[in-house]
């Protein structure tokens, strides 16, 4: 997002110095390359929504930016497969809500349509979502990386910011190794966006919340199983989407992810524990309240996360010939979830805006695919007076 939005910022403020500060020392470490890979098309969304309509817009920025960059990307299309009558009824009104969102060419399928693109897939029916598809975002970042470079962005690296303080009509940031001053400030930090938000001055009445979503991969045996993505139809009582099929971009078949509390909100493991990160999750009194409203589903992600068994039996809804003997251990990525004291998951992107200051309090997916329509966004709320 960063990169995003500092090669837009060259085209609307041609006058100004940018700067970018990212902590480690390159870019996109984290939920940029921790996810699937997936374009999404922005089939899930509340019409009228900001995600509904910079996802629409996103993918295809995403995919003319991949085209022009000879970035590694595939537009596959994907199946959303319903298993029961409740399914088919559900999926009917994402059918509708995704032709309100502006998508093309989807289609409604029946079992010989569906198996005729997923040989292998179960369920009842399916819609068809030909716009996603799946890309390196690595490459997408090296390519963002890049042209902010020929633009003439000042990019610093290895720069963790710890202070940042308002002094005569400027900001002051600090980090070990770097001191400067601007006199605007856009926060797209991701998975401490909150806690870069509490520097400059803010409350954080939402907090960030990591869920850690853990994946199998598909042993050679088992890839022909699944030709491209197969996706289920999301239940509106569970705050997630629930495990799915998605062939990578540099080959392999994922599965997954689950979601479960992460003790670090960097802890791809069970086993990373920042003990002030979890202190931070486990005492705020929005997570005991969302734990509260979802008791069934977070056991029911606890037991996926330990069993493999539990594991593939989820995954043998969507195609039923999987075993368990099919699936190794996969990667793993953590969700930047903002949550409010009432436990409920912030599920459009959201900002928090100031006269000297933009803080991106909220991108979790689809934020990969949109991230140049999302950056469009950010510079259209920063003032041109700069």
């Amino acid at each position: 997002m960063g990169l995003a939005v500092a090669r837009i910022l060259h085209q609307s403020h041609p006058n100004s110095k940018i700067a970018l500060l990212e902590k480690e020392l390159n870019y996109g470490c984290h939920q940029s390359t921790h996810n699937s890979g997936v374009l999404h098309a922005g089939l899930y969304y509340k019409p009228g929504s900001l995600k509904s309509r910079l996802s629409v817009e996103g993918v295809r920025k995403m995919v003319d930016f991949c085209k022009h960059n000879s970035i590694k990307h595939e537009i596959c299309g994907k199946l959303v497969v319903a298993t029961s009558e409740s399914e088919v009824v559900r999926l009917r009104s994402l059918h509708q809500r995704g032709i309100e969102n502006g998508l093309h060419g989807l289609a409604w399928l029946g079992v010989s349509e569906m198996k005729e693109r997923e040989p292998y897939v179960g369920g009842i029916a399916a819609l068809s979502v030909p716009e996603e598809g799946i890309v390196d975002y690595r490459g997408v970042c090296k390519a963002l990386e890049f042209e902010n470079r020929i633009l003439g962005t000042e990019l610093y690296s290895g720069v963790k910011v710890t202070h940042c303080r308002r002094k005569s009509n400027q900001w002051i940031l600090s980090a070990s190794n770097f001191e400067g001053s601007a006199d605007y400030i856009v926060n797209c930090a991701g998975l401490y966006s909150d806690r870069v938000a509490q520097l400059s001055g803010e409350d954080r009445e939402v907090r960030i919340v990591p869920f850690r979503g853990e994946y199998y991969e598909l042993k050679s045996s088992a890839k022909h199983l699944v030709r491209n993505l197969i996706y289920p139809v999301p239940d509106p009582t569970f705050p997630f989407l629930g495990v799915h099929f998605t062939r990578l971009v540099n080959g392999g078949i994922e599965a997954g992810p689950n979601a479960v509390l992460a003790l670090a909100r960097e802890g791809y493991s069970k086993w990373n524990i920042n003990p002030s990160e979890a202190f931070d999750s486990l005492s705020f009194r929005g997570l005991w309240r969302f734990l509260a409203k979802h008791r069934d589903m977070v056991l029911s992600e606890m037991i996926r996360s330990v069993s493999r068994k539990a594991f593939c039996k989820s995954l043998q809804r969507l195609v039923p010939a999987i075993q368990e003997q099919d699936l190794a251990i996969g990667g793993s990525g953590v969700r930047a979830q903002a949550m409010d004291t009432s436990g409920h998951l912030i599920q459009d992107f959201a900002f928090i805006e100031r006269s000297s200051a933009l803080h991106l309090i909220n991108a979790p997916s689809p934020a990969a695919t949109a991230s140049l329509a999302i950056a469009d966004e950010i510079v259209k709320r920063i003032p041109s007076s700069l």
